[in-house]
Order: structure tokens, then C-alpha cells, then sequence
């Protein structure tokens, strides 16, 4: 695919007043669960996508409308959305599931029925590898913490030690755990002196914390949602622990920050997208973003990765769709969601809203990963890697 604009690719998507069988995409949200903090917000994402192409004019002159089922971060939930969308609706293709747990069962089965999903979140390795209609919005964790570790590197950060802390009841933070951040330690040359296990849903740390200390590291690089992350921060603080806490996705929420307060001061997150680049494709998100919010009556916040994420799946298949001729007449439906699957596979340098975006063999997209470093409450850029 040429190089251009999404300006662009948006008004070449139809030009005429909406019409019978509008197109359908199908939104599992996440609104509960352990990463709700990181998913309840992708919505407003979805809408923002799905009014920025209607305005224009819609896909082959059809308005794209939204049908939603929550899954609260539930696997069985997942799969029984997906199975709703595609026995029940006139849903082309699906923005989700949100998580790795979720997406390990609904991948399989949107394989067997025939329909494109797309996760925002998911980022244990080779998810979708086994799938063809299954992608990610996602680029593994493997991927972003090699340039993590490129970048501590680089800015000089004290990195004589790394210490892990993980949660077991979570699939991506287990696959953290027990394979992505030893393999990722290892190759960047560290040494590894523990790694201690915890539960996402752990009141008390201490113990925990006390065998990190023990040997006290400079880096401890943490595989949990972020309702863990708080709790460590505050208790690695409490016993005295002077490092920082390294994180990739999982923990990717731009209230993070504010919310662990001095507690969290030089933490390192991996993210694919960053609110305050200062640039107009960016500023427009945000404000947008938070205008909906604010229509809503929810508190003002700035998008983060995966709120980005949702937006560009939109896009994705909106041009997949335009690609595809899609008409959403229901006695093509298979042929066409299969055609639109054809079409993301063959997508590169996508004019994305993160920047180029293109989908590799495995279903993952490869875009820019940004370092970003808490301090004052606030996310920080402090790298980024085009690669």
C-alpha cells in the first residue's frame, strides 16, 4: 500500500448518505476485571473512530454502526460474545477482546466462524500466530522491553541488578513473568537475582516485598495489571527500596503516574502511544477524547495506549472494508468478512493515528514504542524506538 495520509484514506471511504444495511462492527469492551482501569475508556475511542468516519462520508456510502457486548474481561464471555456477533448480528469484523486470558479462547473460536477480531491489549507472544482471522493492535512484550532495556542503556540508568515481581493469576502477566522479562534480562546482558510471585487480588505485599529486599536491585521489572502495581509501589517505598519499577502494557495507564504519586517517581513503562506529542493528529484525539468525556459526566483524562489502539482498529477496518467493497448485504457476509481479513493481512506503513503501522505474519501490529518515565504525576517522553 502507497504511503499517505489517513486524511486521506478516511475520505476515500465512500461518498454518499448512508443507506440500507448499514456496516456493522462488533466492540467486546472490558468494563470490569482486573484491567478495567486500562480498557473502560476504549469506547469513547470507538466513537470517536466511528463519527470521524461517518462525517466523511462513511465506508462505500454506508454509515458504520456499533454493536457492544461486555465480556467483564471474562474469557467464557468473550467467546460467547464472539459467537453472538457472528450467529446473531450483521457485525463484518470485532474491535477485541482486551486481554490476553480472553483472547486465548475467543481467537479459536472467530477462527471457526469465520469473522476478524483485533485486540487493543493483548501482548503475550504469538497470541494470534495460529489464527487467520485473528490480529492484535498489540506489539509483544518481548518486542518492547529489548528496547526498554536499549534505552536504560543508552540514558546510562543504574542497571547493575534486576529483580521480577509477577502475578500468577493472570495469563499475560504469568507469561511476563516466567518467560518474556528472564528471556529479556538475559539478553540485555543483566543479571537476574530473584523473582518473587504474587496475586492480582494480594492485599497485603509485604511479604513479598520483603524477599526483594533482601537483595535490593536497581530495576524491578513488573508483570501485573495496574491495581498490583500501586500496591507494590507503595510497599517497595515503605521498606525502603531506592530503584525503579520497569512496565510494559500492562500497566500503560496514563493515570498511573498521579495515582502512585511519589510512590512511583522514575518508573519506566513501554507504550505505542503517548497523549502529549505535540503534534495535530494527536492534539485532535485528545481533545476529542476528552469532550466526550465530559459529555458523558466522566472525569477528564488523558487516552492511553490502548484507547489509541481502539481507534485505529476502526480505521483499520474501515479501510479493510473500503478495500474489500463491502456491502453488508447478509447473504454475502461470509465471503465478505473473509475478504476484509485478506485486506489486513496485506496491511503496511498503515497511516495510523500512532504513526505507520503495519501487520506482520503473526497478526501483530509492528509501530513506533515510546519509553515514558513517571515524575511529578505525569508521564514523561524519555525515548523512542521507529524500529
Amino acid at each position: 500500500m502507497k504511503r499517505v495520509s489517513l486524511v486521506a484514506v478516511l475520505l476515500a471511504l465512500g461518498g454518499g448518505a448512508a443507506q440500507a444495511d448499514d456496516l456493522t462492527i462488533g466492540y467486546l469492551a472490558a468494563n470490569t476485571g482486573p484491567f478495567s482501569a486500562l480498557a473502560k475508556r476504549n469506547a469513547i475511542a470507538v466513537e470517536i473512530a466511528i463519527d470521524d468516519i461517518n462525517a466523511k462520508g462513511g465506508v462505500n456510502g454506508k454509515k458504520l454502526v456499533l454493536e457492544s457486548f461486555d465480556t467483564g474481561g471474562k474469557p467464557d464471555q468473550a467467546t460467547a460474545g464472539v459467537t453472538h456477533f457472528a450467529e446473531d448480528t450483521p457485525t463484518l469484523a470485532i474491535v477485541g477482546p482486551f486481554s490476553t486470558s480472553e483472547c486465548r479462547v475467543s481467537f479459536p473460536t472467530g477462527e471457526r466462524l469465520g469473522i476478524p477480531q483485533m485486540s487493543m491489549a493483548s501482548s503475550a507472544p504469538k497470541v494470534a500466530a495460529p489464527f487467520t482471522y485473528a490480529f492484535r493492535n498489540t506489539t509483544d512484550e518481548a518486542y518492547t522491553y529489548e528496547r526498554l532495556f536499549k534505552t536504560i542503556k543508552a540514558k546510562g540508568y543504574a542497571a547493575n541488578s534486576v529483580s521480577i515481581a509477577y502475578a500468577t493469576d493472570d495469563a499475560v502477566s504469568e507469561s511476563l513473568g516466567t518467560k518474556v522479562l528472564p528471556d529479556a534480562i538475559k539478553k540485555a546482558g543483566l543479571p537476574l537475582e530473584q523473582s518473587v510471585s504474587l496475586r492480582v487480588a494480594a492485599f497485603d505485599l509485604a511479604p513479598q516485598v520483603s524477599q526483594l529486599m533482601q537483595k535490593p536491585t536497581d530495576l524491578i521489572a513488573v508483570g501485573t495489571p495496574p491495581e498490583p502495581m500501586l500496591k507494590l509501589a507503595a510497599e517497595l517505598r515503605r521498606q525502603g527500596h531506592k530503584g525503579r519499577m520497569l512496565g510494559g502494557s500492562t500497566v500503560a495507564d496514563a493515570e498511573l503516574p498521579a495515582r502512585m504519586g511519589p510512590n512511583g517517581e522514575g518508573t519506566l513503562i513501554t507504550a505505542t502511544f503517548f497523549s502529549g506529542l505535540d503534534d495535530e493528529r494527536t492534539r485532535d484525539f485528545v481533545m476529542k477524547f476528552q469532550a466526550k468525556l465530559k459529555e458523558k459526566g466522566e472525569p477528564v483524562v488523558e487516552p492511553n495506549q490502548f484507547d489509541a489502539a481502539s481507534y485505529d482498529i476502526v480505521s483499520m477496518y474501515a479501510y479493510a472494508m473500503q478495500q474489500a467493497g463491502a456491502t453488508g448485504d447478509k447473504d454475502k457476509r461470509a465471503v465478505e468478512r473473509t475478504a476484509i481479513r485478506d485486506q489486513l493481512r496485506k496491511l503496511n506503513k498503515f497511516p495510523a493515528l500512532v504513526g505507520p503501522l503495519s501487520i506482520n505474519a503473526d497478526g501483530d501490529a509492528i509501530k513506533v514504542i515510546y519509553v515514558l518515565e513517571a515524575k511529578g504525576g505525569k508521564w514523561v517522553l524519555v525515548d523512542k524506538h521507529l524500529d
